[in-house]
């Protein structure tokens, strides 16, 4: 019986993410091991030890582990228990966009130096978020991807070769962004589709959407969509196909985002305007 349950979560081309549970059967030091890509693996239940040649890296809750391309490695468990991790897979160039230089080795293989970076309560926040807005299935495909790179960015620190500001090319490019969005409402776009039309990458276009409109922008879309909805709530008898025409997954998904925006549930909202 395998140690390890996997459970994949979310798989776009920008960012991969998926749920690892380990029983810890392996108390001693494992066989040697590596990755065919870059993971940054955020454990959030128990605690390993990560074995880099001479190198040991104790894995829990208040760390990121970056496990490197093609690195050999080992992993015990002193603790008994096991553990729990998110374990994210960025796209190669995406990751070195968001990755501060100091941090990564030279070469022309992407790694970092070193084997584990502290993170912050808020970046502890957001591995649970991610996780559980994931795993329930209430996260669509554009917020869950914004929050892991929000995750990453926060967890590796600011880059500092973006400018906050709201220049007039920055606008220009949000405004892009916006025109793309508002083609469709119904679509359910993923950050590469929405970055490749507007001619940037995917990190770079959440970073200064967020700058210029001081939100992310999976809920200037959110909006757009809930805003679309009022406007359609005096023509549909049917909300769950309003819901559905409008990209949300399920009839409790549409009735809890507009609630949350507007105090009332969308069946609430159209017998008051029924009334009138």
């Amino acid at each position: 019986m395998s140690q390890f349950t996997v459970q994949p979560l979310l798989d776009t081309a920008t960012i991969r993410v998926r749920g690892v549970v380990c029983n810890g059967a392996c108390r001693h030091r494992s066989d040697e091991e590596c990755t065919a890509a870059t993971h940054l693996v955020f454990p959030y239940r128990g605690v390993f030890v990560r074995h880099v040649g001479r190198s040991d890296a104790v894995a829990e809750a208040n760390q990121l582990l970056f496990f490197n391309e093609a690195e050999p490695y080992q992993v015990s468990h002193p603790v008994a228990g096991g553990d729990a991790c998110l374990d994210l897979v960025i796209e190669e160039g995406q990751l070195r966009e968001l990755a501060p230089r100091e941090q990564l080795r030279s070469g022309a293989m992407l790694a970092f130096r070193r084997q584990r970076r502290r993170i912050d309560p808020r970046a502890q926040a957001l591995v649970a978020l991610l996780r559980h807005s994931l795993s329930r299935g209430v996260a669509e495909t554009l917020e869950a991807e914004t929050l892991a790179l929000t995750l990453v960015r926060r967890s590796l620190g600011e880059r500092t070769s973006h400018v906050a500001g709201a220049s007039p090319g920055r606008q220009k490019l949000v405004d892009r962004a916006k025109l793309v969005l508002s083609s469709d409402l119904s679509r359910r776009w993923t950050l590469a589709e929405i970055a490749a039309e507007v001619g940037v990458s995917p990190v770079y276009l959440t970073q200064v959407f967020q700058q210029v409109e001081a939100m992310p922008l999976y809920r200037y879309h959110l909006r757009l969509r809930l805003a679309r909805a009022l406007d359609l709530l005096g023509s549909y008898d049917n909300l769950t196909s309003l819901g559905l025409d409008l990209g949300f997954s399920s009839h409790s998904h549409f009735s809890a985002a507009f609630k949350q925006a507007y105090g009332r549930t969308p069946a609430e909202f159209q017998r008051s305007i029924r009334q009138r």
